[in-house]
């Protein structure tokens, strides 16, 4: 079909406007940052599929040697008929199991494909929104980690985004978490045999580190056995280590031989090689050590997000000067909040030094050079301009209160 002509005063449609190629590139890298955000509901979409598998496997198994034995049996009409609706009744649960566990995987795939869709939707013209949501999202996983998951789900749900946040993976943690601090190693220990397999297949940076079993089993079992020491129960003791700690002596022997040793020992010991296994902050250690390992398992920072892109920015921050007596308020480096959060980096490599204006907080240059005050304070020209228009050609110093005319500001020249 041929085009239609254009009536006069009409207008060739006009064809959409290419982002720039730097906003563009700005985009994709900002996409990069998006790792985890995919990660973890793949890695807990794919943990409910093997789940339910062995759990299919494991009833199938269960039913289909009944059934071998049972036709290799004679038996009476009521006997069978008791067999086959005990079988048939099994088979139901399991059904039941089944619709269930395709509802939750049907939840986790669509989690998975409202996040696809989320990264998608990222463009030029949306990118302010985007990004309030990105904060917001990034604000609940720093809740969650902190454990203010009340917080974290009330501001999901009064942002709209559950489906682009791990709530439901935090609370899997909580429950552990929760029965450490109440000195408990039973939730953590079949947590541990849960996800036996996946525990030796770690990834370090998307690198696997195959073979390698991981630790926090072993220091659990260690402090069931110190619980038992500490109890005074002894007998029970060796007989935990020989179940469940002998096993671990061709990979962890001295320190097997270490924490046995406390069996010589009493929980209110002297001695300093054996008072730290008595030490009840080994609890938190390991609240601290399961939550690294479950980070590992989904694919998550070890740090909050939040945490991480801080850093980010006070890294283009910090110089010496943020660390001196007279360093402004106005420089996040001077909370010690974020001194903390920035000790372990580098100070910002400044090829030039930056002058910003103590009022209005913009840059001093050519286009907006600094005036000096009588008193040796330097304000950049637009501040000291507007404020003389105000106070009818009179300047006065927010820091000193000094009182001077405009005309006496000297200009300053940047080198």
């Amino acid at each position: 079909m041929e085009p239609e002509p254009l009536q006069n005063g009409d207008s060739a449609p006009s064809a959409p406007v290419p982002a720039p190629p730097s906003k563009m590139s700005n985009l994709e890298e900002s996409l990069k940052l998006e790792h985890q955000f995919l990660k973890v509901p793949f890695e807990h979409l794919k943990k409910s599929m093997r789940v339910n598998h062995r759990m299919v496997e494991k009833e199938m198994s269960a039913v289909m040697l009944t059934v071998a034995e049972v036709s290799d049996r004679d038996m009476s009409r009521e006997e069978a008929v008791h067999h086959l609706t005990s079988l048939v009744s099994r088979l139901q649960g399991l059904k039941r199991k089944l619709e269930e566990s395709n509802k939750t995987e049907q939840l986790q795939a669509q989690r998975c494909r409202a996040r696809l869709d989320h990264l998608g939707m990222l463009q030029v013209g949306n990118q302010r929104e985007w990004s309030d949501i990105r904060v917001k999202r990034i604000l609940v996983d720093y809740m969650l980690r902190l454990s203010y998951y009340n917080t974290a789900i009330e501001l999901a749900e009064h942002s709209n985004i559950q489906d682009l946040v791990d709530v439901d993976v935090f609370l899997e943690a909580k429950n552990v978490i929760d029965a450490l601090q109440n000195k408990e190693v039973a939730p953590a220990l079949a947590w541990c045999a849960e996800n036996k397999s996946r525990l030796k297949k770690s990834k370090v940076y998307d690198i696997p580190v195959v073979h390698v079993r991981s630790k926090l089993e072993f220091e659990l079992r260690q402090q069931e056995f110190i619980e038992l020491v500490r109890a005074k129960n002894s007998m029970q003791a060796l007989a935990y280590v020989r179940k469940y700690l002998a096993p671990w002596g061709s990979t962890h022997l001295k320190e097997l031989q270490h924490v046995v040793a406390t069996l010589a020992f009493t929980s209110d010991t002297e001695c300093e090689k054996y008072k730290v296994l008595f030490d009840a902050k080994r609890w938190d250690c390991l609240v601290e050590q399961f939550k690294q390992e479950f980070c590992r398992l989904y694919g998550m920072s070890l740090e909050p997000l939040l945490n991480i892109y801080l850093q980010a920015g006070l890294s283009v921050l910090k110089t010496p000067y943020c660390y001196e007596e007279d360093c402004t308020k106005e420089d996040p480096l001077s909370q010690e909040s974020f001194r903390k959060l920035a000790s372990s980096l580098p100070f910002s490599k400044q090829h030039h030094s930056k002058l910003v204006c103590y009022i209005s907080k913009e840059l001093m240059d050519v286009d907006n050079p600094p005036f000096v005050l009588p008193n040796g304070y330097v304000y950049s020209t637009k501040a000291m301009a507007d404020m003389a228009k105000k106070n009818g050609g009179k300047i006065t110093c927010p820091r000193t209160g000094l009182v001077c005319n405009f005309t006496d500001l000297v200009k300053a020249f940047i080198c």
